[in-house]
């Protein structure tokens, strides 16, 4: 339910070594269909906050969608998982709210791009680990608590997602990518935290607790994930029998939805059309 006469407002979800954790709630600008989805930004996992995927959060919110975008710790000040357990609380802060903004609790989907895609995939993953329990979530009277609430979510849309990210470490060293490298080395600290962090090999190994339906998105000009790394995950999801659908979008460079534009609008057409499908909600739509 809209708060204002804004398209949105902002929240406070968490609190972890005494940051406060903020969120934005885009409210939906057609009739609301009850469904929920929280965005995660991208940036190397260093860099960017809430407000970055406004584009594909406002083509979301015009289909009805009510979406919950995440600031989260970041690097180089923070280390994996310090994000994760971040964007845990807020998909626990988002479900404990459902009434307010009238969605459903059981169907919510996590959506991220680039780092943000990496998250989303890890998150969903292996939601409840302990380690991603660590940051509080926020009562409604202001109280800070532990949330029992589970983080699963019904989906996952990975756009451009850092699926791997040794091999993507490696792939910056071998083009020179210093901003790329730093980045990781920020965030992830070490060679081993990275791989231990890659979702292929979560996959293959088996150590997911969870696995939701997955919609992959790759550009055709992305230099910044190599296209075999997203094929390469697409067959680790297969291999484990997920129900995943894989888009790609040639002559698109990395991040191109950061903007409005025709080929944003065929992004969320092709968003909406897959959350439509997980979820049998039985609308035709979108922008062509």
């Amino acid at each position: 339910m809209k708060q204002n006469s804004r398209d949105y407002d902002d929240y406070v979800y968490g609190c972890s070594e005494s940051i406060e954790l903020i969120g934005r709630v885009y409210y939906p600008s057609v009739e609301t269909l009850r469904r929920g989805i929280v965005m995660l930004h991208g940036g190397a996992w260093t860099a960017n906050d809430r407000t970055t995927p406004w584009a594909v959060c406002e083509g979301l919110a015009a289909c009805g969608m009510t979406v919950f975008s995440l600031d989260f710790r970041c690097g180089p000040q923070f280390q994996h998982p310090s994000a994760v357990s971040d964007i845990a609380a807020g998909i626990r802060w988002f479900k404990s709210q459902a009434e307010k903004f009238d969605i459903d609790p059981n169907d919510i989907g996590l959506i991220g791009s680039s780092s943000g895609g990496h998250l989303a995939l890890f998150t969903g993953l292996v939601p409840d680990e302990p380690s991603h329990r660590t940051t509080k979530v926020r009562l409604d009277d202001g109280a800070f608590i532990e949330s029992e609430i589970s983080a699963e979510v019904m989906y996952i849309i990975a756009l451009w997602p850092v699926s791997d990210p040794a091999g993507r470490y490696q792939y910056a060293l071998e083009n020179d990518r210093e901003d790329l490298v730093r980045a990781q080395n920020g965030y992830f600290g070490s060679i081993t935290a990275m791989q231990d962090a890659g979702i292929q090999n979560i996959l293959r190994q088996k150590t997911f607790t969870h696995l939701p339906s997955v919609m992959l998105v790759q550009p055709g000009e992305d230099q910044n994930v190599p296209e075999k790394h997203t094929i390469d995950l697409l067959t680790a999801l297969q291999s484990q029998k997920a129900e995943v659908i894989y888009h790609y979008m040639p002559g698109l460079p990395h991040a191109f939805a950061y903007n409005s534009s025709k080929d944003t609008d065929r992004l969320i057409n092709y968003i909406w059309l897959f959350i439509q499908d997980v979820l049998a909600i039985g609308i035709t739509l979108v922008k062509d």
